[in-house]
């Protein structure tokens, strides 16, 4: 089989490798489609450590079954249409029995491990449990967005979102465009993202949110014109800068989620945090519940899901991607590898 290879940083190369046999509680599927996600984009820079260089990376995911390990059943057989939770845990730790998968502290994440051959390659072999069903008449591709749009959905779910909020989006990225498609789930009285990159902000307005540009004056500015300001911020970049504009165009007594991994450290206006007691949540990944619901979203095929997707390219068009991704001329929308 064919799979991209992280040979190096900033080097990504096709390769052949022997197709995967599937142990008795796996599933081998067959890639569709896999999108390239900003933490994808840290590995093949190196800049964040949590990417090696011989590792295939990739946990986006829509695929279909091509083969059923001994032991398994569940409903599960040859040719269905799946998505797969990267998240794997163990199962049998309290976190698990909590339905807080994301903090099992054995987990291993696909895409992430180095010792996975993951969803960059033509073949996969899975755990069985962490197939999760689409459905049959979808068009196919739509499934690698349900991993983007799980992680947006549980980081509003740290929030508490809800219907009364007014949401600011920091990053008009493909995380803060899942975080607006998300949000139609409480429906929030106002949703504003932030974003530099105007056909970023182009596909934000088009998803239904208020679109500004930090560039042109303070968000706190900004935002007075559409309303006041946030009572609920997303930052989906990570930076000291979106985690500053955060916290400076949010009520007093507001919420901040941080989803975004830009920075390993960030400068924190202490101040905004303690005297007008504004909330910071952290949020990472998603419990396999809420990975659920948002691949039973993705199959019910919303009108405006396929605008999260700009570019799809081949694997040998992969390494010239990941270059346009990184160099300041990035795709508004979600770029897809398709097998």
């Amino acid at each position: 089989m064919r799979a991209l290879v992280l040979h190096g940083f900033g080097d990504l190369r096709v390769v052949q490798r022997e197709r995967p046999e599937p142990a008795a509680d796996e599933v081998l599927i067959s890639t569709i489609a896999t999108g390239i996600c900003g933490s994808d984009l840290h590995g093949f820079t190196g800049e964040n450590g949590r990417r090696r260089p011989g590792q295939i990376m990739g946990h986006e995911t829509a695929a279909r079954i091509v083969e059923l390990g001994t032991s398994v059943d569940g409903g599960l057989q040859a040719g269905q249409l799946v998505t797969v939770n990267p998240v794997i845990a163990c199962g049998r730790c309290p976190a698990c029995l909590a339905h807080a998968e994301q903090h099992c502290a054995t987990k291993r994440l696909i895409g992430v491990d180095p010792s996975l051959v993951s969803m960059f390659a033509e073949y996969v072999a899975v755990p069985a449990r962490n197939l999760v069903r689409l459905a049959d008449d979808l068009p196919a591709e739509l499934g690698a967005l349900v991993e983007p749009l799980a992680v947006a959905y549980h980081a509003l779910r740290r929030g508490g979102l809800t219907a009364d909020d007014r949401l600011l989006v920091l990053g008009g990225g493909p995380i803060g465009q899942s975080v607006i498609v998300a949000a139609g789930h409480a429906g929030p009285a106002a949703v504003m993202v932030s974003e530099p990159d105007p056909g970023r902000r182009a596909l934000c307005e088009r998803l239904g949110a208020v679109a500004l540009d930090p560039k042109a004056a303070p968000l706190a500015e900004q935002l007075a014109g559409h309303g006041g300001p946030a009572t609920i911020a997303v930052d989906a970049v990570g930076s000291s800068a979106s985690l500053g504009d955060a916290l400076g165009a949010t009520v007093t007594g507001g919420r901040v989620v941080m989803v975004g991994m830009a920075s390993p450290q960030l400068d924190l206006a202490a101040y905004r945090v303690s005297v007008d007691e504004r909330t910071v949540i952290g949020s990472f990944t998603y419990p396999a519940d809420e990975f659920v619901a948002m691949a039973d979203y993705v199959s019910s095929a919303p009108a405006a899901i396929g605008e999260l997707i700009s570019e799809r390219v081949t694997l040998d068009g992969a390494q010239r991607a990941f270059e346009q991704l990184t160099d300041g001329s990035p795709a508004p929308g979600k770029v897809l590898i398709t097998f």
